[in-house]
């Protein structure tokens, strides 16, 4: 299922998957005249459904995707520590954690580089 639920986002999120949708809502908004109103409705509830599951599939897939790369990055850098890998993975409170932590240890490091560089061109700060 997962297999076709994907090579269905793929169609459906490019161009040609595009006009597919946008001609099958020509369609059914042609019917309404013709006392097909309810069926419409339906059919164009249905169309928004799926475009809707098709956004959320990408941005799944995209988000893996990146996050992959970086763990990439991450574990091929030696000096950095791999405790952020598979962050994704676990719960706000952690995420949320970890985040502050590294905010604050960047700000501590900014503010280290920063004396050392007025140090080595003699401003005063």
């Amino acid at each position: 299922m997962n297999r076709f639920l994907f090579a269905a986002s793929d169609f459906l999120s490019r161009p040609p998957g595009f006009y597919v949708i946008l001609i099958a809502m020509v369609f059914c908004t042609a019917l309404v005249p013709f006392g097909l109103t309810s069926a419409v409705t339906y059919a164009l509830s249905v169309a928004a459904i799926v475009i809707t599951g098709v956004v959320l599939l990408q941005g799944y897939r995209d988000t893996a995707a990146i996050h992959a790369k970086l763990d990439e990055i991450i574990v091929s850098l030696n000096e950095t520590r791999n405790d952020v890998v598979g962050l994704e993975h676990a719960e706000p409170e952690e995420i949320r954690d970890k985040l502050v932590g590294l905010e604050a240890e960047a700000s501590r490091t900014i503010g280290a580089a920063r004396r050392e560089l007025s140090k080595a061109t003699g401003e005063r700060s």
